[in-house]
């Protein structure tokens, strides 16, 4: 009998330069959007697949992390004295009761290949996701993570998120070859970590969701450092897929990469126009602007 998908893993440990000095105390994935953390979009996306085991890979001045997922008793108790329990239920519901959280200290920042090999003590010999919280992926009906679950579960097999790429920008993404299989399903024939624009073989990039069965750990202990001198798990995928099928799935949905500045912004200004509370007055604040821009530019001409 085949296990589920229970598990995933959070690797959270990174420093976030780009966003310093924002970042200098306060973890990037929990940079907020509207107003939840990066973070808690991450795991109610992985929850919302049937995930119940959250193990978040963390380093130094990472504790914010730690605490958002945990009980706040001063608070809830201030809440409920004031009768604000709408934020009160906000503040006790951020994940449900049958969800565990492990938070495991990588002694070193040796990379994303690393940081899931940190978590083989508790994921076991069972099939896992991984999520970073820097893409943020609004899923088109059901999340990215709960698509490729549901692959797994027809497959048996690693499932990568991939998506099209600009071909000048593959030097920033793992890429791969295919060969297709059924609707936005391929198999991956071969994937490469940040090749040149010339050398890509293929402009399909792996974006921060994957579905990996346990054999990827045996690789990753002997995977040496690669790109940037870290342990990559592009590279313990390449070796992977000499010895199982690897699949990759064209997710329903958009992509905001929220590890540049640009794309946290864009994140910010989708989410709150659709917001329940703010997409009116915000909608209506985004047309005033850009009118009072364009008749600026009138005037100027």
């Amino acid at each position: 009998m085949s296990v589920p998908i229970r598990k995933a893993v959070f690797p959270v440990a990174g420093l976030g330069t780009r966003f310093l000095p924002a970042t200098k105390a306060n973890p990037k994935e929990m940079l907020p959007i509207v107003d939840k953390p990066l973070i808690q979009y991450a795991a109610e996306e992985a929850v919302a697949a049937g995930i119940t085991e959250l193990i978040f890979i963390t380093g130094q001045a990472k504790r914010a992390i730690e605490d958002h997922f945990d009980k706040a008793r001063e608070l809830e108790a201030e809440l409920e004295a004031r009768g604000k329990y709408k934020l009160l239920a906000q503040v006790r519901d951020i994940l449900p009761p049958q969800v565990s959280c492990v938070y495991i200290r990588q002694p070193e920042p040796l990379g994303l290949g690393h940081a899931v090999l940190c978590a083989r003590c508790v994921i076991g010999n069972e099939p896992f996701a991984v999520l970073l919280a820097d893409d943020l992926i609004d899923g088109d009906g059901s999340g990215c993570t709960a698509q490729m679950v549901e692959v797994y579960n027809r497959h048996r097999c690693s499932v990568l998120a991939v998506q099209p790429v600009a071909p000048m920008e593959t030097d920033q993404y793992g890429v791969v070859s295919v060969t297709p299989l059924a609707d936005r399903l391929s198999r991956v024939e071969e994937i490469v970590e940040k090749p040149a624009p010339s050398v890509a073989p293929s402009n399909l990039g792996v974006v921060g969701r994957y579905i990996l069965t346990p054999a990827v750990f045996g690789l990753l202990e002997r995977t040496r450092r690669g790109a940037g001198g870290e342990i990559q798990l592009t590279d313990a995928i390449a070796k992977l897929l000499t010895e199982e099928q690897v699949l990759a799935l064209q997710f329903a949905g958009r992509r905001y990469d929220c590890g540049s500045k640009l794309g946290y912004l864009k994140a910010t200004v989708a989410y709150a126009i659709k917001h329940r509370e703010l997409k009116d007055d915000f909608s209506a604040y985004l047309h005033e602007i850009t009118r009072h821009d364009r008749e600026t530019l009138k005037s100027d001409y």
